[in-house]
């Protein structure tokens, strides 16, 4: 069994629960220990232990721990990859890549430890000196999804770490693979026990106590709407810091001057990768009227030519969908899509293959109107409409006109269309003749509306969350 890591010891949970191979139902990863309350509770009191270690430490040794375990996921990058597309049902290039991207993370707040500025100002009063420093907030609670099961603990974990904060990390019930060997590889980096602790166990119990105990003093969560605003609700209540990546429906927009290759690869790549359960996935693809017609024809037909496979098998290009209550969601909106009135061109079916799983043919829909449910909805899944546009102004507008703002993207030769969608795209990141799923490690993540809430993640934006600033004054004369 697969404990528990809590003040620097690996411990039994309260309950055990199975981590079952999407691709292979048959092959159990494991068994995983659960946490409960009062475990959870006995953390939080290590972690506050913890942090008053490890937020005098110095950036050398931050430093360190992190550069350690940086090498260390890069050097068995293969076999943690092999771990997660195992677990996820992510495909095997995709899940080496993400894993060498958590090594990447690592290794970039390695050196940001070395460089945490402040400042010294002049006073207007004669005599005075003031300083502006940053120091760590405190316990950090890191609550993370399924669909991403080490590159986002790397982000939310690295930075908290790298700036003097001690960590809860919560993977998601799902994928407690990742989770538990990422925990396995900072147990022995030389961090100090008790500021790094792996919590186990659903997210209404750990998570919950997480969020009600005064202990913890900043929540970090990336998941679904509906769970991030009750967080939000909960943390707000006793003036916790939070932040929220929670749900998108971005857009693509194709115009007429695309490269038909270009806009087709983009679409493809960022509406089905992943088997569509990224939150920047590109689930709305509105074009103008000139393509439209070729656009369709020429997406049907790469998807025609993607296999749908096992995650580990050489030459899948999409994986399946995570377990069976996803797999039933993304089904259900196949069927809401049907009786809204939309075309399904392509796909949508259950898919058998040699071994038992849950597979699923990915789903385009034409004739979509931006007001259906399948538009206004996160599906999570292998699944993308396209909505006709009338002209840029029209695509811009649908593109526009969604509660969220995670992603946007466009498809152009024309510099005048591209620089005014960048500018007024009303979203956190946009994407020109690229995917809207794929950022860099090094940049902000994060959108807006209600995409998200709180400071950005990654590059060195993550400071703002994971600091807080002091100004202090000094009288000189």
């Amino acid at each position: 069994m697969f404990k528990n890591f809590i003040a620097g010891d690996w411990v039994e949970g309260a309950t055990v629960t199975q981590n079952v191979n999407p691709s292979d139902t048959r092959d159990i990863i494991g068994e995983y220990a659960q946490a409960d309350a009062a475990q959870t509770l006995k953390a939080i009191e290590t972690a506050r232990a913890g942090f008053k270690i490890w937020s005098k430490s110095t950036p050398q040794e931050r430093f360190d721990v992190l550069n350690r375990i940086s090498v260390e996921i890069l050097a068995r990058k293969d076999e943690l990859g092999r771990l997660l597309a195992r677990e996820e049902g992510k495909t095997l290039p995709e899940a080496i890549g993400e894993t060498a991207r958590a090594g990447q993370i690592f290794a970039f707040f390695a050196g940001e430890a070395l460089r945490l500025t402040g400042d010294k100002v002049p006073s207007v009063r004669p005599n005075v000196d003031v300083e502006i420093t940053r120091e760590p907030v405190g316990v950090i609670g890191i609550i993370c999804p399924w669909n991403f099961p080490i590159a986002i603990p790397a982000w939310k974990i690295a930075p908290a770490l790298c700036y003097g904060n001690a960590v809860l990390f919560k993977p998601a019930d799902l994928v407690p693979g990742c989770g538990h060997a990422l925990a396995d590889i900072i147990s022995r980096s030389g961090i100090p026990a008790g500021v790094f602790n792996l919590v186990m166990g659903r997210g209404s119990v750990v998570g919950q106590t997480m969020v009600e105990s005064k202990g913890v003093d900043a929540i970090s969560f990336t998941g679904s709407v509906a769970t991030g605003r009750k967080l939000a609700g909960s943390l707000i209540g006793r003036m916790a810091k939070f932040q929220l990546e929670m749900g998108g429906k971005n857009p693509l927009v194709v115009l007429d001057d695309a490269d038909l290759k270009t806009a087709v690869e983009v679409a493809a790549n960022g509406s089905y990768f992943s088997t569509g359960q990224r939150c920047t996935a590109s689930s709305r693809l509105i074009v103008t009227p000139g393509i439209h017609d070729k656009f369709v024809a020429a997406l049907t037909e790469r998807l025609q030519g993607l296999s749908i496979d096992d995650a580990c098998k050489a030459g899948t290009h999409i994986g399946p969908v995570v377990d069976q209550s996803q797999l039933d969601q993304d089904q259900s909106y196949v069927q809401i899509g049907q009786k809204e009135g939309a075309n399904l061109v392509y796909g949508g079916e259950l898919l058998n293959r040699e071994t038992p799983g849950f597979y699923m043919a990915p789903a385009l829909f034409t004739d979509v109107k931006n007001d259906m449910r399948i538009a206004r909805e996160e599906v999570f899944g292998p699944v993308a409409v396209v909505i006709r546009a009338k002209d840029y102004e029209d695509a811009l507008h649908i593109a526009n006109d969604t509660e969220f703002g995670l992603a946007s993207g466009i498809c152009t030769s024309s510099l005048k269309y591209a620089t005014h969608f960048k500018r007024n795209a009303e979203a956190g990141m946009v994407m020109v003749n690229l995917p809207t799923a794929g950022v860099d490690y090094h940049v902000p993540f994060g959108g807006r509306k209600g995409s998200s809430y709180g400071p950005r993640e990654q590059g060195k934006y993550a400071a703002e969350f994971f600091t807080t600033v002091k100004t202090a004054y000094s009288f000189a004369g």
